[in-house]
């Protein structure tokens, strides 16, 4: 075997035992995070199976690929900055939510918390303060974990109260949409919402964008070219480590970190927050780690994106990247 080939072998070889041990590593701190999504969530045993079952469906589900992922913050730092669940344990928002670290969803000017019909996630899945959201997800898997939990996928216009501080009622242009889940149908009615609510826009923790206040400092890794799993570290912060980025509602998070997955109903059939589990097609919500340094489009509230990397949310096929997470809503009784 000649120089040149050898070379070539001993490459490969190595690019085999990094991947391997790249997915041990994964392997390795999937176990601890799932391990306290039980404890904190206090789950089933069958809530756990389901969602050991969906994180082992997928070989890029979790908080980022060890290999190259660089967080700025450890969970131990978050804790002594914030105080971590300590510091977030909200017993009131417990009492209406039934959970832990979530908050009631309603219109301050004419509801009390107790009135809300759902609440939000207060952080990023996996939910739990200071521990790094879950990315490389895709929206059905996002759909899948939530209802593991028994909870859901939060509709679009959940999200943009849970971050403006007043839940409307829904405002979707279904008109515009016709239920027909292509570019052109999404993005008329894109259009229609955002010129609406463009004169009143505001960011989670107040009117106009300021740099700083969120987890939104980090940097994009040297070798993360457009979006491969080799290359792109989830470079996210630990959930709240920023305490100031907390909407009106209690909700943190909203601005920085992941961007997240949402249900954007195009029928009033899809609508989760009716009950639907047919739902409608994927929205990517909020802003994401690098926003500070780079800011790559609008990330106001009730800000609706283009049909990017658009699907139904159902898709096998929906969209996944290392800085696209999600949060869960819940359904009141």
């Amino acid at each position: 075997m000649n120089r040149r080939r050898l070379a070539a072998l001993v490459a490969i070889l190595l690019s085999l035992a990094e991947t391997s041990a790249g997915e041990s590593a994964l392997q390795q701190q999937n176990a601890i995070l799932l391990q306290e999504l039980r404890d904190v969530h206090q789950l089933t045993a069958a809530q756990m199976a389901r969602i050991t079952q969906i994180f082992a469906s997928s070989a890029y589900i979790g908080q980022g690929n060890p290999a190259v992922t660089r967080h700025p913050m450890t969970p131990e730092e978050c804790v002594a900055r914030t105080g971590g669940a300590r510091t977030y344990a909200n017993p009131s928002f417990e009492r209406i939510c039934g959970a832990k670290f979530m908050a009631p969803l309603y219109d301050p000017a004419s509801q009390r918390p107790q009135d809300a019909k759902a609440c939000i996630d207060q952080f990023e899945f996996p939910d739990i303060p200071c521990a790094y959201p879950v990315v490389w997800v895709t929206a059905r898997q996002a759909a899948e974990l939530c209802a593991a939990e028994g909870k859901r996928l939060c509709d679009a216009h959940e999200w943009e109260g849970a971050c403006a501080g007043a839940l409307g009622e829904p405002d979707y242009r279904f008109d515009l949409a016709r239920g027909q889940p292509t570019e052109e149908a999404v993005e008329r009615m894109q259009a229609a919402h955002n010129r609406a609510y463009a004169p009143t826009k505001s960011w989670s923790y107040g009117p106009a964008y300021v740099r700083g206040i969120c987890a939104a400092d980090s940097v994009k890794s040297a070798t993360c070219n457009g979006g491969n799993f080799a290359g792109c570290g989830s470079n996210t912060y630990p959930a709240g480590s920023f305490p100031q980025c907390r909407s009106p509602l209690g909700v943190y998070d909203l601005n920085g970190n992941a961007a997240e997955h949402m249900n954007l109903p195009l029928a009033p059939d899809q609508m989760s927050s009716a009950g639907s589990t047919k739902l409608g097609v994927t929205e990517m919500k909020g802003s994401w780690f690098i926003f500070d340094r780079y800011y790559a489009h609008p990330d106001w509230c009730r800000w609706r994106a283009p049909f990017w990397h658009g699907s139904t949310v159902l898709s096998p096929a929906s969209h996944l990247n290392y800085h696209l997470g999600f949060r869960c809503c819940k359904t009141l009784d």
